[in-house]
């Protein structure tokens, strides 16, 4: 689709008229009608506005010229998994995986490589091919290449140690020691859980990344122990194959 297509199908998308998209992104009308004729296009600092508002990519407002990737992992990016910096506003450099609201949370390649080829590994591709194929592009990505000038000097990865550190002195029964947590977004994540009357209710945010890992119960069986933390809070559950018959185990504040 052209930009002027674009602009034109997310501002009726969204129910607005060219009155009031002017009004939000601080231009005249006759500026929207402009773009939706195609003969001019948004300035920088518009086109941010505009993408902080329909919650895409410049990269969709423009019409998709180039395809984007994530800069630490390679993945694919679109605009359900674009990263968001700390203010808020979409990155499209990163998915929301590796970079979660202005902090990178992988620091180990080897780390990321191992959380990547599980997702990788299908009938086309083997778990050989998998780790040789991240071993070879991910030095070549922009987050690897410029890693000492972007990395925090190890200050998210003591943050993790103090979380895993926190969780393993919880002793929750049938959980095995929890050695490492990775980025999970809330909507992969997010379970109900049941309640007493029948009710079910969620404790997480669909759009927030989270640190967390999934680790089969010591006692055996078919249910998994998930566990999840963030600055605020420490969650433990239990489910069943593909995230079946959640039950909370512990909920705590920190």
């Amino acid at each position: 689709m052209e930009p002027k297509d674009v602009l034109y199908e997310l501002r009726t998308r969204n129910g607005m008229s060219q009155d009031d998209l002017a009004e939000k992104v601080f231009v005249t009308r006759q500026a929207v009608s402009r773009w939706e004729n195609g003969d001019t296009v948004p300035n920088t600092d518009t086109l941010k506005l505009l993408s902080n508002l329909y919650h895409v990519s410049i990269n969709t407002l423009l019409g998709s010229p180039r395809e984007l990737i994530c800069q630490c992992c390679g993945m694919p990016l679109d605009d359900s998994i674009l990263a968001r910096n700390a203010n808020g506003s979409i990155n499209e450099d990163y998915c929301q995986w590796c970079y979660a609201d202005g902090t990178y949370t992988y620091s180990d390649m080897s780390d990321l490589i191992e959380v990547c080829v599980k997702n990788m590994v299908s009938d086309k591709m083997s778990e050989t091919q998998a780790r040789s194929y991240l071993r070879k592009v991910l030095p070549t990505l922009d987050y690897w290449k410029r890693y000492e000038e972007l990395s925090d000097n190890g200050e998210f990865e003591a943050f993790k140690k103090k979380l895993i550190d926190e969780i393993n002195d919880l002793h929750v029964e049938g959980l095995p020691k929890v050695e490492k947590l990775n980025a999970l977004v809330g909507s992969y994540v997010n379970l109900e859980y049941p309640l007493p009357g029948g009710r079910t209710v969620k404790f997480l945010d669909d759009n927030t990344t989270y640190l967390g890992n999934q680790l089969e119960c010591e006692f055996g069986g078919d249910r998994c122990f998930g566990v999840l933390a963030n600055m605020d809070f420490i969650l433990v559950c239990t489910y069943g194959e593909g995230g079946s018959d959640p039950e909370l185990v512990l909920y705590k504040k920190r």
